[in-house]
């Protein structure tokens, strides 16, 4: 008889950042911030619909749960944002992210705590300052 035991399912944090900025009834606001050189932030899902704001230039990747390389890219200019809405259904697929700069950077990620209009998530939307290899962004200005 073959007994095996399963695989606990994981967990991941729901905190999309290392730094809670402010939170009230309507919004949080979360810092990711990424040490110099390969600086990470781990695995963590979102549940909400949030919009990602880059105050400073920076370049990091992405890894998505479950895969063996850093497949996301992303560059952002001064001001680079995009919003992503997660829908009623999330949260989304849980993922990483490091920094490719030789200095440290912050993001913040401000979290839209209301329940979504969506029933699912829908394309990301950017005001263009910066490029990310996640599929299905729109630009918008």
């Amino acid at each position: 008889m073959n007994d095996v035991t399963p695989e606990p399912t994981p967990t991941f944090t729901s905190a999309p950042g290392d730094e809670l900025v402010f939170e009230n009834d309507r919004i949080r606001v979360w810092a990711m911030n990424l040490e110099a050189e390969g600086g990470t932030y781990e695995f963590h899902e979102h549940h909400h619909d949030h919009l990602i704001l880059w105050p400073t230039a920076g370049r990091a990747q992405g890894q998505d749960y479950g895969d063996d390389e850093w497949k996301v890219a992303q560059e952002a200019e001064r001001g680079y944002a995009f919003f992503k809405t997660v829908g009623r259904g999330g949260p989304l697929p849980p993922h990483r992210l490091r920094n490719l700069e030789d200095h440290p950077v912050t993001h913040y990620i401000i979290e839209l705590l209301q329940e979504s209009p969506s029933e699912g998530p829908l394309p990301h939307e950017t005001n263009g300052r910066g490029t990310t290899t996640r599929p299905h962004t729109t630009t918008r200005f």
